[in-house]
């Protein structure tokens, strides 16, 4: 505490990167009296997930491929509301394959469709239940997985081909744990989430988080990026790079995805929907998004934005998307994180920084967690000190 007696001493507090992770700790840390210096290496806050006005067309665009949000934690969804006017959005996805077109999450439609027939809810379960492969070991591979949850036909249709251009690897070289479950209806719901909140911020992510932003106690820097441990002059460092850039890859490179997107227009709508997969393999892209669609509220533009998605190896240079996570990765995450927890001074937070893919609301959580706790910490140590030095 301070000579007074009151609030533990201001921390002063640096954080990298200016996503949603960085975003919610620094408010919460200013709010809770300390300074906060956010920096990120782009030319605009939100990561991942910024969004902007398409200057040609007047389109909201998600500039780093779409970002839906959905959850069921409730003190997250008060959050987001605090910030932003959240629109309800229910996503729907359609699935191309075998030049037909599918309703996805897999549902009571797309097994009718595929196998030609009009059975009912218990019917599918059984014909499913039939069509799934048995086996009394562990299933180890997404192959092995798929294979034991919906059986071969609706694998081959939409899970391996997509899961081959998605992944860059065979499915049989991917560890079962991806697939821990498969979403798999057995009614027409065609819902992609099933979360109790579904919804877009209506002036888009990077307004939000300019919202979260704007408080007494923090400072912006943008095209900043980030040169190693900071000084003297910074208390505590909140990382929400790539782990392994952290520590200069020295210990080797940790295995991410990519993307590549194609822009391209067309007069009024192009799909009739946000977002088409594309599961056959000889199809280069995994999926085509129109992003008019994700703002169903703005009035209808005359020319529609569309982007085909290719998925990569990020490569020096590229833009790190997804944790690939495979074995070799897996070894190699062990030894950064024992490194990480013994830095002194510095917490590592986000997708990145953790090397572990969050949805937004699990990003949001985490870092309102990360920083009740270090508060906690810190009026501890505070307190500690206090006692030390009483009369």
């Amino acid at each position: 505490m301070d000579a007074s007696g009151g609030l533990p001493a201001p921390k002063r507090i640096l954080v990298v990167g200016a996503g949603l992770s960085g975003a919610v700790l620094a408010r919460e840390l200013a709010e809770a009296g300390h300074f906060v210096t956010v920096q990120d290496e782009r030319r605009h806050i939100a990561g991942n997930c910024h969004t902007e006005v398409d200057p040609a067309t007047g389109v909201l665009l998600h500039a780093y491929g779409p970002h839906i949000f959905h959850t069921d934690d409730e003190a997250v969804w008060a959050y987001v509301t605090r910030f932003a006017e959240m629109v309800p959005f229910r996503h729907r996805v359609k699935a191309v394959a075998g030049g037909q077109v599918y309703s996805l999450p897999i549902n009571l439609h797309t097994i009718n469709q595929l196998f030609g027939r009009t059975m009912d809810p218990a019917e599918a379960r059984q014909f499913l239940a039939r069509q799934a492969q048995a086996g009394d070991d562990p299933p180890v591979s997404f192959e092995d997985q798929a294979l034991r949850l919906v059986g071969p036909r609706l694998y081959q249709t939409f899970l391996r081909g997509y899961t081959r251009k998605q992944w860059g690897v065979d499915p049989t070289d991917l560890p079962a744990s991806i697939l821990k479950r498969l979403p798999l209806r057995f009614d027409y719901d065609d819902r992609y989430f099933d979360h109790r909140y579904q919804a877009m911020p209506r002036h888009g992510y990077t307004q939000m988080v300019a919202r979260i932003l704007e408080a007494p106690r923090i400072t912006l820097r943008l095209n900043a990026p980030f040169e190693g441990r900071p000084g003297g002059d910074v208390d505590h460092l909140i990382y929400s790079g790539p782990l392994d850039r952290y520590f200069g890859h020295d210990l080797g490179p940790l295995g991410y995805r990519g993307l590549r997107f194609e822009r391209f227009e067309a007069q009024g709508d192009a799909q009739g929907t946000a977002v088409v997969n594309y599961c056959d393999e000889d199809v280069p892209f995994t999926r085509i998004t129109e992003h008019r669609h994700f703002a169903p509220w703005q009035p209808a533009p005359e020319r529609s934005v569309c982007f085909r998605e290719y998925s990569l190896a990020a490569g020096p240079g590229d833009i790190p998307y997804y944790p690939l996570r495979l074995l070799g990765d897996r070894q190699l995450l062990s030894r950064y994180r024992a490194r990480a927890e013994a830095e002194p001074g510095v917490t590592f937070v986000g997708r990145l920084g953790t090397y572990a893919y969050l949805d937004m609301d699990k990003a949001i959580a985490r870092a309102l967690e990360t920083a009740r706790a270090l508060n906690a910490a810190w009026s501890r140590e505070a307190e500690a000190l206090a006692f030390v030095h009483a009369p």
